[in-house]
């Protein structure tokens, strides 16, 4: 059994935010898409684009958060078009572990080729509402277990909630799954990396974002990201769109 997630409460998230719409395009010069292609494991997570790229964008996010979820959706598809593909932007996925779920979904997330992590992850996170409904409306007895976190508690959520099936119609055997969910020293690692970003960045809340290696404050959506990500490319004319703000 892992120390510290006997403790953890199934904390499912609150109904999705509605983000703004208003802005929620990056605007660059959009190069040849060259660095899509391009993932690769680091020490607390998955990078994504350019490893020399402009600028160094971190996503702390959890799979179980219903904004982090709203996120890959508004967020992912312009981020990957306009900053990691022309290789002005890397982007860094590192997990939050909340709960006993986001510990197993982490884990096959991560579990195979790290090429393939970008689909992984987002096939969990576009399909967030239908596991966790499951989970949600699972009984509280198979909650607790999941709670707990050791390897026969993940490896029971992963088939309760058909979250092994989903990561075999990927291409994994079941037992490359169900090695990737019996492994104690991955999940513990987890659980170290997440404790570490809390200490560097103060992580408190997903989604949240560090920039060039410092937390960017109150930017936890897409129009926000998207603003500090104008404001780091084109001071001029972020300051001019502020200036037009402040006079309506």
């Amino acid at each position: 059994m892992l120390s510290g997630l006997a403790a953890l409460a199934l904390a499912m998230p609150v109904a999705a935010q509605t983000l703004d719409k208003s802005y929620t395009e990056f605007v660059g010069n959009l190069e040849p898409q060259v660095w899509t292609g391009t993932v690769e494991r680091t020490d607390r997570g998955h990078r994504m684009g350019k490893p020399e790229a402009d600028a160094q964008l971190i996503e702390f996010v959890s799979y179980t958060c219903g904004h982090c979820a709203n996120f890959a959706r508004e967020g992912d598809p312009t981020l990957e078009l306009a900053a990691i593909g022309p290789g002005h932007v890397n982007v860094e996925v590192r997990p939050v572990i909340r709960n006993g779920l986001d510990l197993v979904v982490t884990m096959l997330a991560q579990c195979g080729d790290p090429a393939g992590f970008k689909d992984r992850h987002r096939m969990f996170m576009y399909s967030q509402n239908d596991w966790l409904t499951k989970a949600t409306n699972a009984p509280k007895t198979q909650q607790a277990i999941w709670a707990r976190g050791d390897a026969s508690a993940r490896m029971n959520a992963a088939q309760a909630l058909d979250l092994d099936d989903m990561l075999a119609q990927r291409g994994l055997t079941m037992p490359q799954i169900n090695t990737c969910l019996a492994d104690d020293a991955a999940a513990k690692a987890l659980l170290a990396n997440g404790r570490a970003d809390a200490t560097e960045f103060g992580v408190n809340s997903t989604p949240s974002f560090a920039l060039d290696g410092k937390l960017l404050t109150n930017v936890h959506d897409w129009p926000g990201l998207s603003g500090a990500l104008q404001a780091r490319f084109w001071p001029d004319e972020a300051e001019q769109n502020g200036t037009q703000s402040d006079q309506k």
